[in-house]
Parts: C-alpha cells; sequence; structure tokens
C-alpha cells in the first residue's frame, strides 16, 4: 500500500510542478486530466476565481474538479435523470456547471498534496528543498454531513521554508431562518486554536444595479455596479458598515444597455463597424433599417428641403431646436449627447446610418448629393476643421469646379466611414467637455486622426464604451461630480494603455460618506465576517448571501419560494439566504 501511495504522490506533485513551471514561463495551458477522473486547472491572478465568491483569494490557485463527462456518458446519465432533476437543472439555465468531486476524493488529493510538501518525506523521490506550490482546492459534492463544498490546502513559510499547511474547509446550505451569534463565532475559533486575542474584519457588498431583461426575447446585458466595503473591528452580525470603512465602486458596463439613455449612438456606432468591417474583410453585413423609407428618398428629400431654404443657418436652427426636443425626452434631461449643432455632413450621416441597407444605396446617395453640389443647388454649411473627402469637395464647391470623383469600388465606403467617425468623435467630445469631466487633451489619443481609420474607429469604440459606463452611473447611482471625473479619467488612463474589453470591471475608490445613501439604508447582497488570530491564513470566514456562493452544487431552497421572482435590493426576510462557513486547521512539519 506505501510503495504505492508514495508513487500517487510523487506523481501527483510532479504534474503539479509541470504546470506551475509552465505558468512562471508566460505558457497558458488548458486544464489536464488526472488519473482519469480529475480535472487540474492552475488559476492565474486576475482571472475568474472560484473561491473568491467565499475568500478574498486573488492569487495562483489550482482547482481541482471533476473531470467532464464524455458524450456517451452525458447521454446515458440524462437517460437515466428523473423527471423532477432535469426540471432542476433547466431551471439552472444552458450554462454545464463545473463538477464536484466525492468529498472522500477530494480528502484523498489533499493528502498527496501535503505529503509531497512535508519535508519529513525524505523517501519520496522528490527534489529537495521541495518547490511550494500555489495553494490547491478541490470541489466537493456536499456528501458528507457537515455538506463540505470545498477543501482546500495553504503551505505556511518561513524564511522560504516550508514549515505547515493550512486545510481549509468550506461549507454551505440553503436556509430561511440562520441563526448566528459574532461572540460565539470568535470563541469557537479561540478554542479551535487556542488563542486569547483575535481579530474580525468585515465584508459587505451592495448592488446598485444590475441589468435585467426588458422582456423574453431580449438577451439582458451583463452591466452591473456594485459597491464592496470594508471595515475593522466588526461589532455585530450584518453590522452596517461605519463610515469609517474602506470602500470601492465595481463598475461593468456592456455597450448597448438597454436602460440607459445612448441606444443612438451605439446604433451609429455599429453602423460605423459594419463599413469598417466591409472595407477591412471586402463582406458588408447591413444592420436592419431604422426607416420605413428607402435612404434614396431620404436623401432627397433632405436635399430638396435645404434647396428651398433662403439660407443652411436657418435649417440649422430648426434640427437644433428638434434634436434638443427629442433629447430632452430620450436623456431625461441629463445628458447632452444628441448634439444641436449637427452641420450637413452630420446630418446626413444619421439619415444614411439609419436607411442605408445596400452599396447600390451608398452610390445612388452620394451621387445625389455630389450632383446637388455640382448644381450650385446647395452650399451647406460644415464645422470647421472637416478634413473627409466628402467635405473637402463641398468646401470645393464654395469656389468653383469640384475634383472629379469615381464612386466605385470602396471609395463610397470610406467616405460614410469618415463622416461617421468625425460625426461620433464630435458626440464623445460634446458630453465629455460639456459635462467637465475631460479636456480635449484628456481625449487626444481616441480622437487624434493621425492614426489609420481602422485604428480611428477602434478607438472610438474604446470611447463609446466609457461613455456608457459614465452614462449608467449617472443614470443608476447619481454620483457627485468629483466621483464621475474621477471614474473619467481612469477609464481613459485605463485604454490607453489596454484594448478594448467589455468584461473588464472597473474599480474606483470612494469615500463611503460620499456613498452612505447608496448603502445605508440597504440590505447588501453580500455579508461577511473574518475573524482571525496571529496567523493570517488560519481564520474562520461567515457569509451570508442572496445568491449560492458556489457555482458547482444545486442548493436546494427550503420551501416553495421562488427566488426568481425577487426584486433587486428587496428585504433580505423575504429572500431565501445562502449560508457559507469556514474553518481551519493547522497541520506543523516541524
Amino acid at each position: 500500500m506505501w510503495p504505492q501511495t508514495n508513487r500517487t504522490t510523487e506523481e501527483f506533485y510532479a504534474r503539479l510542478l509541470e504546470e506551475f513551471n509552465e505558468e512562471k514561463k508566460g505558457t497558458c495551458k488548458d486544464p489536464f486530466i488526472y488519473e482519469a477522473d480529475v480535472q487540474v486547472q492552475l488559476i492565474s491572478k486576475g482571472q475568474p476565481n472560484p473561491v473568491k465568491n467565499i475568500l478574498s483569494e486573488n492569487d495562483l490557485i489550482f482547482i481541482l474538479e471533476k473531470a467532464p463527462l464524455e458524450k456517451e456518458e452525458t447521454s446515458h446519465v440524462e437517460e437515466l435523470q428523473s423527471e423532477e432533476t432535469a426540471i432542476s437543472d433547466f431551471s439552472m439555465g444552458e450554462n454545464v456547471r463545473p463538477l464536484p468531486l466525492p468529498v472522500g476524493r477530494a480528502r484523498q488529493l489533499i493528502g498527496l498534496y501535503t505529503m509531497a510538501h512535508n519535508p519529513n518525506m525524505a523517501h519520496l523521490k522528490i527534489g529537495r528543498p521541495v518547490a511550494p506550490l500555489p495553494p490547491l482546492w478541490v470541489r466537493c459534492d456536499s456528501s458528507d454531513p457537515e455538506g463540505t463544498c470545498w477543501l482546500g490546502a495553504e503551505l505556511t513559510m518561513t524564511n522560504d521554508s516550508i514549515t505547515g499547511v493550512v486545510l481549509h474547509t468550506v461549507s454551505c446550505k440553503a436556509d430561511k431562518n440562520y441563526s448566528l451569534s459574532l461572540e460565539n463565532l470568535k470563541n469557537s475559533h479561540k478554542k479551535r486554536h487556542h488563542l486569547s486575542t483575535i481579530t474580525t474584519k468585515g465584508f459587505a457588498q451592495y448592488e446598485l444595479f444590475k441589468s435585467t431583461a426588458l422582456d423574453d426575447t431580449v438577451t439582458p446585458s451583463q452591466t452591473a455596479i456594485t459597491l464592496d466595503i470594508s471595515w475593522s473591528p466588526v461589532d455585530e452580525i450584518l453590522q452596517v458598515p461605519p463610515l469609517s470603512s474602506t470602500a470601492a465602486l465595481n463598475i461593468k458596463v456592456e455597450s448597448g444597455e438597454p436602460r440607459g439613455c445612448v441606444s443612438h449612438l451605439y446604433r451609429e456606432l455599429k453602423f460605423l463597424l459594419v463599413l469598417a468591417i466591409g472595407l477591412r474583410t471586402g463582406v458588408t453585413e447591413w444592420l436592419e433599417p431604422l426607416e420605413a423609407r428607402s435612404a434614396v428618398e431620404l436623401v432627397q428629400e433632405f436635399l430638396n428641403e435645404l434647396n428651398k431654404l433662403d439660407s443652411f443657418a436657418d435649417s440649422t436652427k430648426k434640427d437644433t431646436e428638434e434634436v434638443k426636443h427629442d433629447a430632452a425626452a430620450v436623456d431625461r434631461s441629463v445628458l447632452t449627447t444628441v448634439r444641436g449643432d449637427l452641420d450637413f455632413v452630420e446630418q446626413l450621416w444619421c439619415k444614411m446610418s439609419s436607411s442605408v441597407v445596400s452599396y447600390q444605396d451608398l452610390v445612388k446617395c452620394f451621387t445625389l448629393v455630389i450632383q446637388s453640389l455640382q448644381r450650385g443647388a446647395i452650399q451647406p454649411w460644415l464645422h470647421s476643421g472637416s478634413s473627409s473627402l466628402l467635405s473637402r469637395l463641398i468646401h470645393q464647391s464654395y469656389h468653383g469646379p469640384m475634383d472629379a470623383v469615381s464612386l466605385t469600388g470602396t471609395l463610397p465606403l470610406q467616405m460614410l466611414l469618415e463622416i461617421g467617425v468625425d460625426k461620433l468623435k464630435k458626440d464623445y467630445i460634446s458630453f465629455f467637455i460639456g459635462q467637465e469631466l475631460a479636456s480635449l487633451n484628456h481625449l487626444e489619443y481616441f480622437i487624434s486622426p493621425s492614426v489609420d481609420t481602422q485604428e480611428q474607429v477602434y478607438r472610438v469604440q474604446k470611447l463609446h464604451h466609457i461613455l456608457e459606463i459614465v452614462v449608467s452611473c449617472i443614470l443608476f447611482i447619481k454620483p457627485q461630480h468629483e466621483l464621475l471625473f474621477s471614474l473619467t479619467q481612469s477609464c481613459i488612463k485605463y485604454y490607453k494603455q489596454n484594448p478594448l474589453d467589455e468584461q473588464h470591471i472597473f474599480q474606483l475608490p470612494v469615500r463611503p460618506a460620499a456613498v452612505k445613501n447608496l448603502y445605508q439604508s440597504e440590505k447588501p447582497r453580500k455579508w461577511r465576517v473574518e475573524i482571525n488570530g496571529s496567523q493570517k491564513k488560519v481564520r474562520t470566514v461567515w457569509q451570508l448571501s442572496d445568491s449560492p456562493p458556489v457555482d458547482h452544487l444545486n442548493l436546494q431552497r427550503p420551501g416553495k419560494d421562488d427566488f426568481s421572482d425577487l426584486t433587486l435590493n428587496s428585504s433580505l426576510e423575504e429572500k431565501v439566504f445562502f449560508t457559507a462557513m469556514v474553518t481551519c486547521s493547522q497541520v506543523y512539519f516541524k
């Protein structure tokens, strides 16, 4: 038995060490299968960390779980499922959960990890001194009486030498009637670890906004705004965080948020991307038009109106008044993202981007415009600094004959793309400068014409995402201007250095006093207390949350309560709670 155990320990450690060394080289690898039934993945810092829902772990860790079933096995399991189980699984959505291991198998893996690092096991064929591995966490199926859902092992070090291991046990359950005393928790921790003094740290997370589907046909966006608050010491269970706490906003916004009020700009951005992709790939997938009438009809009508007016200034005034009126209705008198000073090419862009559905539309519309300019039927007004090809032709028309333009090949796409890029840049400049959130110098990277058109489009995409982030905060949490300015500058700095990433969570430190109205009268979606002694890794954690703290178990909710029908921030007393408890034991090797 022992020779087999020794070989298993050596092989297990060697495989984990190989994966760890690959990660240090910067080589990203897929999860690997160990002994046919275990999937192992090394989670790097910054990657989604499943343990973070309970412990604020953010470093390198190994996650072990049951290996995914083969297709044949999956079919067999589905045949054996009862109708009740099938309905339960379907209600959890289409995403397949990670698979937990039996608690007994998890303990065996934790034992191998511990044995491999024990310096007293000199007979093992492992290099000395033993190279320490990152913490190891195993998903468990809660099949034991304690309902264990995670087992973890984390090394303790002194002067770069391994001195022991801390073993973590996480249990969780759904519970309507939790009952717990902070004093009992503290006394239990003292007794378990033979301590006379302890410290307590609190954490609360408030959900300030989360996007939901407006109807069954629309997939909800991933937009979410939460407030994280930490403090010490903790006075009681579910204590409201004091104003002396440390707080940060976590903001993730997906462009096109249906409850925002920049959908008009998002639609224009999508059309801009259609043109950019068409130029790059030669394939143009046109959007569904917003207008019932054809693009040619709309542009012809637009040109006729200009021809009838005594001056374009009157037209500008008329359009300004209409746009401002619409903006007030759409933007709830808060935002100024719909400008009232659109010049000729910008108005042309608005009409064409909402109605063009083919390359032929593009050619016919630009043909109408160029013919009107050649005849002198219109003398439209332009913003100063407008440098698109169509703008140059218009300037030429003021003083005489225009350059000949052949509307063939990719030129019509390029012409409309140039107009759109310029128009959207001005929209964003108008908002950020008008709201005193940025200066032209701050925005220079995003609006610079010195890069090629494709790069300009990409930077405009980034700028639009910043706009959506700021607008979401204005609408849903109504922060002070100082906070909005800091957020805008943080986003600008991030996007000057990083690619577009709508899954990125922007974190913004805030003073609790500045956001107290957002949380003091609300119930947290997650509340946690952590109890420590002199050894920070040895801790007891208790957490209450309004959603399951683990994603690999279908925690049964007691009773017939329909948790999915609960409203945002409704009273916790009306909900089913999910409690999680983390306890530790320490093993000394020397």
